[in-house]
């Protein structure tokens, strides 16, 4: 398996955020990417840079599932920001546009409430730079897929399910798992986006919900208890093209790993009935009983398992690193699913 990370997402080392109304040192950070690093190296495994960072064929791709206008915004807010008087070194928002805004702001604060949905996205110089890199890593996995690869890994951070079409949020920017899954189309009629992250992927279900090409699926914590709160419902089924492409299984907070396998066979059922000819696989470590966002409680064992049954599906695979953040465990997390997919993986291909 070809793995891929490129050494720009450094570049995206925001300090601190805002969590329950405190300013507290945020867990994404490049020491996440070290780490995960460190697991996949315990195997034997390093990612390689994929290159260019900042192509125009990465632009276009990005076009297909961002605004021009929030495209825009990511990339020229710091320096307008920068530029107020008294402003922050960071970027980060102070008025939100609660219950929809009649109209968009000219005015660099507004911009920022509007396309930042909560206090987890600061942004300082450097971050549009990662943010790309983190992006383009995802675009070379999904292109090793196209070219023949049966998988191939995309260690991204900051991390995407959050990103919808026009707004940033959980520490989320460009949506890297809907860019991967647009590459494939260029290839592939029918995509599946198969998340199993902690959160619901809000942003990777806003993107898609009204086409029918691209299957979305997330399990995750129970959003009426935890973030993002306003999405992933059982009831969210897609709408227009879309309608049946949608499928949310939340979990009970604090649910462990064979409610979640439990709940992951109910996905991979539905996501077979799509007929899908690819696939997405947007990686949280992050419902790991010690994570530090913690709200489900899966063991390092786990993981395993999970490796194993999507390693089973047996579809060309694209996984894409999502949430988990610093602990002992994030290593030997990563480690171990990547060493229950790939022993699966290598058994489904010599038959």
């Amino acid at each position: 398996m070809k793995l891929f990370y490129h050494p720009d997402q450094e570049r995206h080392a925001p300090p601190s955020f805002l969590l329950r109304g405190r300013a507290v040192a945020s867990p994404e950070g490049p020491v996440r990417a070290e780490m995960l690093r460190e697991g996949l190296a315990g195997l034997g495994l390093s990612p390689i840079s994929p290159g260019d960072a900042d192509s125009p064929r990465l632009r276009e791709r990005l076009a297909r599932i961002h605004t021009p206008r929030y495209l825009a915004f990511l990339e020229t807010i710091h320096a307008r920001w920068s530029s107020l008087p008294d402003a922050a070194e960071m970027v980060a928002p102070n008025v939100h546009p609660c219950g929809g805004g009649h109209h968009y702001p000219r005015h660099p604060v507004g911009q920022v409430g509007w396309h930042m949905h909560d206090m987890a996205c600061p942004m300082t110089a450097d971050s549009f730079a990662g943010i790309l890199a983190s992006a383009a890593s995802a675009e070379a996995a999904a292109e090793a897929v196209l070219g023949g690869d049966g998988s191939a890994y995309a260690l991204c951070r900051p991390p995407g399910h959050h990103a919808g079409p026009d707004r940033a949020g959980g520490f989320c920017f460009l949506n890297n798992s809907g860019l991967a899954a647009e590459v494939l189309r260029e290839r592939h009629a029918r995509v599946a986006i198969l998340d199993v992250d902690l959160h619901h992927g809000n942003g990777t279900q806003d993107i898609f919900y009204a086409r029918g090409d691209v299957w979305t699926g997330s399990l995750h914590a129970d959003p009426a208890d935890f973030y993002p709160f306003f999405w992933g419902g059982a009831d969210e089924i897609g709408e227009g093209e879309g309608r049946g492409a949608n499928h949310n299984v939340p979990l009970p907070l604090g649910s462990d790993g064979a409610a979640f396998m439990a709940a992951l066979e109910a996905l991979v059922e539905a996501m077979s009935a799509f007929q899908p000819e690819a696939l997405v696989v947007p990686l949280g470590l992050d419902a790991h009983r010690d994570d530090p966002l913690a709200g489900l409680a899966l063991e390092t064992d786990d993981f395993v398992a999970l490796g194993r049954r999507l390693a089973a599906i047996e579809l060309p695979t694209v996984l894409v690193q999502e949430g988990g953040y610093p602990t002992e465990s994030l290593g030997r997390n990563l480690a171990a699913f990547m060493q229950g997919y790939i022993d699966t993986h290598e058994v489904s291909s010599r038959r």
